[in-house]
């Protein structure tokens, strides 16, 4: 075979080397591409450090006939390990490799795990359970020896927060009504809204927001799938949380889009509406040089899901989170680039298919509409 590209190419940044099973891998993390080589594709891969191009190589290994070390750079070429200039890959590669250059190579951990294959609803019960190790599961509650100190008994009020908090639960089955504009208003504001702002000397206006985020930095942000929300057209939507105000992205959206986002999962399709929860990077880059701070922001989007459940339990509706998701596919949908701001997390709500939602309306700043959970949803 003719190898094709006669540019200069130049190793992709984005590129980590490790040892599995007694073989040399070498992996793309970027475009998630992983193959074992001889350390001979090091060599060669250090050579292209630079852009250069395969003639320059023939002559550098010299050692090799001109065959071999096409046919060794056509190999790398089609694994993604080097890349030819100007190329939509070896864009996308210097902008990762700058823009998280603080971040690496422990951020890579971002990139390598997006896109995953998931299993299927569909598949047999047989199948999924093929597919776990053979060995027991681990115990579920770790036990330590020596003295024991016995607790008072639990004896909790019977107030609203405590009702609350033991009726979340994840759902997975909803009714076919709509949630209403209100509902959505509550949990937009209540959940990723602007409560207030803190004065630093050093940092300026900081954000108030019912969770906490490291540093408060508050990388987070919310899109809206709107699916079955009463007096809001079927769309995408970006949520401003100041001005506490949507705006439209795109109206070309269904159910089947929503299943396709979340890894073909089929209770996705009747849920009403979806929060896809991104992370601006940068936001806590500038701060937090060092790639333990990617641990804080994927902290954050939990702290913000909790919060979210909460709410919507309160409000009466039916929760659920997913982090199983086709994240190219829905950064695509939301016009972001998967690298300054990416998908993190997903939640969603639909109405329970049963009980009736007692609402009552409550004093406050916020003057919001509230449900207590029903006997049925504890």
């Amino acid at each position: 075979m003719i190898f094709e590209h006669t540019g200069p190419l130049r190793r992709a940044r984005c590129l980590l080397l490790y040892w599995r099973d007694g073989r040399l891998v070498f992996h793309n993390f970027a475009r998630r591409l992983a193959v074992s080589g001889r350390p001979i594709a090091g060599e060669l891969l250090h050579f292209f450090s630079e852009w250069r191009t395969s003639q320059e190589a023939i002559a550098h290994f010299a050692d090799y006939t001109p065959r071999s070390v096409r046919s060794a750079l056509m190999q790398l070429v089609r694994y993604g390990l080097l890349l030819p200039r100007n190329s939509t890959e070896a864009t996308r590669d210097d902008r990762i490799a700058k823009e998280w250059s603080d971040w690496l190579p422990g951020g890579s951990f971002h990139f390598s795990t997006k896109d995953v294959r998931y299993v299927r609803d569909n598949w047999s019960f047989n199948r999924l359970r093929s597919l776990l190790p053979k060995t027991s599961q681990p115990k579920i509650f770790k036990t330590l020896r020596g003295a024991k100190k016995l607790l008072p008994s639990s004896t909790f009020p019977d107030s609203e927060f405590i009702r609350v908090l033991l009726a979340r639960k994840t759902h997975r089955e909803f009714s076919k009504r709509e949630v209403t504009l209100e509902n959505v208003s509550d949990l937009l504001s209540l959940v990723w809204g602007v409560t207030g702002y803190l004065h630093s000397p050093m940092f300026g206006e900081l954000l108030h927001k019912t969770s906490p985020s490291g540093g408060a930095r508050h990388p987070g942000e919310v899109y809206l799938m709107a699916l079955r929300v009463g007096g809001l057209k079927p769309g995408l939507y970006h949520y401003h949380p100041a001005r506490h105000q949507l705006t439209p992205i795109s109206m070309n959206i269904t159910r089947d889009t929503a299943w396709r986002y979340c890894a073909y999962q089929g209770y996705i399709r009747n849920a009403a509406a979806l929060f896809l929860m991104t992370a601006v990077f940068p936001r806590a880059m500038w701060k937090y040089r060092h790639a333990r701070a990617y641990r804080v922001v994927l902290l954050d989007a939990g702290h913000l899901c909790q919060t979210f459940c909460l709410v919507a339990t309160w409000l009466g509706l039916a929760p659920f989170c997913t982090a199983a998701l086709k994240d190219t596919l829905i950064e695509k949908d939301l016009g972001i680039d998967g690298i300054r701001e990416s998908v993190i997390y997903v939640a969603g709500v639909g109405l329970p298919t049963t009980s009736v939602r007692a609402r009552r309306q409550f004093s406050g700043s916020a003057n919001r509409r509230a449900a207590s959970p029903s006997k049925d949803e504890a």
